[in-house]
């Protein structure tokens, strides 16, 4: 016994619904000798006979009456699975593991998972809110497919700006500037600050150095944090100012007062690995590329 192609099966339910070559071999286009070709070689191959044939007409055998379920399973499930692999090719389906900086997952997280899930309902995601030295050795090491953080990074990445935001001087309440509309860096140059050490990633403050110096002056750091909740409760606490994206409003509503800061802005970014050509990573690209222009994605989920 061999197995039967899935071809011959098709062949084999169509006469089975028929029961009649003439008019199974016009319902699937194929002349009535090559059926009858194909039913043979499937008797052969099986090794028993599926239809009686006489003078009267086409008729199943007892065991091609139970054949026709099974083969019907069989065809199913193959079709299935071409179904599947074309919504797999579509990036309809699969996983993809997202990562988000922890000072934008408050507010990114949200709506980014929601219009996934809305248009893509069977594309599994896992998430991840993290540090931006993990986050992008995450996507560097195919840890993560994508992942939404701020710039400036690190080269070998591809990226897609998804917004833009005034970056923010962060003071507590009751502070003198605080009631002004806007400020410059150099409104600051006496004020203690409050920053990230340096070691949590070195390009962002590369770029606070460039910032400090266009300001003429160099911040008196008089505390250092890793995470962002923390700034904020040490300048609530008065301890000194710090400076973030506007969004970061969101992690802390009481105590501190976010004043613009003139000409600064903070991108937040996109990112993935160029050689990563998965259908449904670029279905998800084009999901939340879709999103951001609809969407103020700096405001909290």
């Amino acid at each position: 016994m061999t197995t039967p192609e899935l071809r011959q099966l098709r062949y084999f339910l169509v006469l089975a619904e028929e029961l009649s070559f003439t008019r199974a071999a016009a319902r699937l286009m194929i002349a009535q000798q090559s059926l009858s070709q194909q039913i043979t070689a499937l008797e052969r191959s099986l090794g028993v006979q599926l239809f009686d044939r006489d003078s009267r007409g086409t008729t199943l055998t007892d065991i091609g009456a139970l054949f026709v379920p099974e083969a019907r399973a069989v065809t199913d499930r193959a079709e299935e699975a071409t179904a599947m692999v074309g919504r797999a090719r579509r990036g309809e389906v699969g996983t993809l593991n997202l990562a988000f900086l922890a000072t934008v997952a408050n507010h990114l997280l949200p709506p980014v998972v929601r219009a996934v899930r809305d248009q893509l309902p069977d594309l599994r995601l896992t998430t991840e809110s993290t540090g931006i030295a993990p986050l992008v050795e995450g996507v560097l090491g195919r840890r993560y497919d994508v992942a939404f953080t701020r710039t400036p990074l690190v080269p070998g990445l591809r990226s897609r700006t998804l917004a833009t935001e005034p970056v923010c001087a962060v003071l507590p309440e009751g502070h003198p500037l605080a009631e002004r509309a806007e400020l410059k860096l150099a409104d600051l140059a006496d004020e203690p600050w409050v920053m990230t050490p340096r070691s949590s990633w070195e390009p962002w403050h590369r770029a606070y150095d460039d910032q400090f110096r266009e300001a003429g002056f160099v911040p008196t750091v008089v505390q250092e944090e890793a995470s962002v909740q923390s700034l904020l409760g040490l300048v609530a606490a008065g301890v000194g100012v710090t400076r973030l994206a506007r969004s970061a409003r969101s992690l802390r509503r009481t105590g501190v007062v976010f004043v613009p800061l003139t000409g600064a802005f903070a991108r937040t970014e996109m990112v993935w690995l160029p050689g990563n050509t998965a259908p449904a990573l670029h279905r998800l690209l084009d999901v939340v590329t879709e999103l951001a222009g609809t969407t103020d994605l700096t405001e909290a989920g």
